[in-house]
């Protein structure tokens, strides 16, 4: 039955083809001529008797047939990719590279990520920790947890996280500003800002139905585990988001002054992985575990 497979070079310059969605890159990425990328496509294209890409004057799009086919291929040629790395280990340790934004990496999954290990020891766990872009699919991590619109390109991904934003701080500072009682004593507290987040001070004020409060003022950080940490030093009060912020208030670093006002984040955690990788057995086993921890930190049990 195997001889009516098509030849596997073909299949490497359709793959890369189709994710770039230009031959010349792929090329590039494969160390042959542009050339040689179109015979590979050519070539399969006769062998399966349909067209994959439909060819215009500047660019190549994949046709329907070819989207299908380009997800089969990719799922197949990363599980024989896997399959060859694992017997060339002879360990049966297999890597996992787990990306991960910086907040979220620091405040919540890195102190439980060792359950996840514990859970599946044939996973060896890399924990990359960036908030900058990185492409899942050159290879540079096998999952990423971000933190974002729920869209990224040529991705698949799930939310995992919704997330809420309330002031902060630490019981030392509520205590020096005579205890936080009112929504309007915040006026006299330093504000700790995390930098780029639209759910900001100016937005919880609004909803709070509080005006004529200079919401900009107060030192900006760049990634909210910062401010977080400023606000647990007793610098000032920040605008925590509610997953970045559960495991200190749960400790008694943080308090939360005025929980009932909760402003909805613009943004939310979510698992992104390449097409074709869901059924990837680490993907899976990485969506089980995290729907198990988020089940019971939503919980309030861990």
């Amino acid at each position: 039955m195997f001889d009516r497979l098509p030849p596997l070079q073909t299949l490497r310059a359709f793959e890369a083809t189709g994710r770039h969605l230009s031959m010349t890159l792929a090329a590039q990425e494969l160390h042959v001529t542009h050339g040689a990328v179109s015979r590979h496509i050519k070539t399969l294209e006769e062998h399966l008797g349909v067209a994959l890409f439909q060819r215009f004057t500047r660019r190549i799009v994949l046709t329907e047939a070819g989207a299908e086919f380009l997800l089969a291929v990719t799922r197949l040629l990363g599980e024989l990719t896997k399959e060859a790395d694992r017997v060339r280990g002879h360990d049966g340790v297999e890597r996992f590279k787990i990306n991960a934004s910086v907040s979220f990496a620091n405040k919540w999954l890195a102190p439980r990520l060792h359950r996840f290990k514990t859970r599946y020891p044939d996973l060896d766990v890399h924990l990359d920790v960036t908030d900058k872009f990185i492409d899942l699919n050159e290879g540079e991590a096998d999952v990423a947890i971000r933190y974002g619109s729920g869209r990224y390109s040529r991705l698949l991904a799930e939310r995992i996280l919704e997330e809420t934003v309330t002031p902060v701080c630490s019981p030392a500072y509520r205590e020096k500003m005579r205890g936080l009682c009112a929504v309007a004593n915040l006026a006299g507290c330093t504000l700790l800002h995390e930098g780029g987040m639209l759910a900001n001070w100016e937005q919880w004020f609004a909803l709070a139905g509080v005006e004529r409060v200079r919401s900009d003022r107060g030192p900006a950080y760049s990634h909210g585990s910062l401010a977080i940490e400023a606000a647990i030093r007793g610098e000032g009060v920040a605008l925590g988001r509610s997953v970045i912020v559960a495991d200190d208030i749960a400790a008694g670093r943080l308090v939360a002054p005025f929980p009932q006002i909760r402003l909805e984040s613009e943004r939310g955690h979510d698992l992104v992985y390449r097409i074709g990788s869901r059924d990837d057995p680490k993907v899976r086993a990485l969506r089980t575990w995290l729907g198990d921890e988020i089940k019971s930190f939503l919980a309030g049990e861990g």
